[in-house]
């Protein structure tokens, strides 16, 4: 069943407040969308069961923990095998530079977002990077400012 389906307009005010703010108590989210804490904790169990919600986390300044460079990694490959595959996902797996990674369409195959506390520490990255799988192509693009962080627009 599609995902529309399966939440309804109370489901999706309660997804839009613990996108926005995962700390809040069940007793504020109940409040807020009308509910009591019962049903409220039991609409939440069912998307986290459901895989709806993932998980809850705390969004952090890199900045202010040392990882003010964002760099998005552009990555090509001429083998798309299940072995090639199986080896690129454990590579990003590993490398905890890597905090987001998309499989593409066109002509870039794979999108990564690494995050480092300077250029070297980024050359330090791409070298392993490229020394643990085959890659036809890598282009990089350093982020100059992060113009919105928004939670999904449930």
């Amino acid at each position: 069943m599609a995902a529309d389906k399966e939440i309804d307009r109370l489901d999706r005010e309660i997804l839009r407040l613990i996108s926005a703010d995962a700390s809040l108590s069940l007793a504020e989210i109940a409040a807020e969308v009308g509910l009591t804490p019962t049903p409220c904790w039991k609409r939440i169990r069912r998307m986290e069961e459901t895989g709806i919600i993932l998980r809850r986390v705390a969004v952090i300044d890199p900045a202010k923990i040392g990882l003010p460079v964002s760099v998005f990694v552009e990555v090509e490959t001429a083998d798309h095998s299940g072995e090639w595959l199986q080896q690129f996902g454990n590579v990003v797996g590993s490398m905890p530079e890597i905090i987001d990674a998309w499989r593409m369409s066109g002509d870039v195959d794979y999108l990564l977002h690494v995050v480092v506390p300077d250029i070297a520490a980024y050359d330090d990255f791409y070298r392993r990077l490229i020394s643990q799988v085959k890659l036809r192509n890598v282009s990089s693009r350093f982020s100059m400012e992060r113009l919105k962080a928004a939670p999904l627009p449930v």
